[in-house]
């Protein structure tokens, strides 16, 4: 038998006026449903603090030495599934939950500007919009310059090859937690599937 795959999917914990955070609660779900039998599914939830992120991914990727990591944010502005394609290295001032900032505005001192995941997020999107899913996604090519474009470029610098970020929208703004998750849990088996063997080396 096939070594199982391994998946780490983070939501977010409460921030601003997410005092639930949609993000986590579709992480929790996506727990019980599952993904299939063949892959394994770690899910975290992740503090809105920098220092936090700034731990907890690399551990994420030397613990659990993952297939695949998808990062979950909440997005007022979002209606669907929105599938990040890259992320950004630059403009980290905001402050978190503790009212902190990184210790400079650039998430690596040494990465490049921008990262582009590896995963084809176009296709992703299509998989999804084509299922019989009834969220939908789009595909958007800033994921933000909060904790949430911060985890993203920092897993992309450890490997961009399988790393992800979707954003989904506040909760019942249309979708369940439920339902997000049933979205999240199509982008999840279709990445699997675009992902070659040795990309997570």
């Amino acid at each position: 038998m096939p070594d199982k795959k391994s998946v780490v999917v983070t939501g977010f914990g409460p921030f601003g006026v997410h005092s639930t955070n949609a993000s986590w609660s579709a992480a929790q779900e996506l727990t019980k449903i599952g993904l299939t039998d063949s892959v394994t599914l770690v899910t975290l939830e992740m503090p809105v603090e920098y220092k936090a992120v700034e731990k907890m991914v690399p551990m994420i990727w030397e613990k659990y030495k993952p297939d695949l990591v998808v990062h979950l944010g909440v997005s007022g502005i979002a209606s669907e599934l929105t599938l990040e394609q890259q992320g950004h290295n630059k403009g980290y001032e905001k402050m978190d939950v503790c009212q902190r900032q990184p210790e400079s505005p650039i998430c690596k001192p040494n990465g490049p500007d921008c990262i582009l995941s590896s995963i084809d997020m176009a296709s992703i999107c299509n998989d999804i919009n084509s299922s019989d899913c009834k969220v939908k996604a789009v595909v958007s090519h800033c994921a933000g310059m909060y904790l949430c474009g911060y985890a993203y470029y920092t897993s992309l610098y450890h490997n961009p090859s399988c790393s992800a970020f979707i954003h989904v929208p506040p909760l019942n703004k249309p979708y369940t937690a439920h339902q997000l998750a049933l979205g999240i849990r199509e982008a999840i088996l279709s990445m699997l599937k675009h992902i070659k063997p040795t990309d997570n080396s």
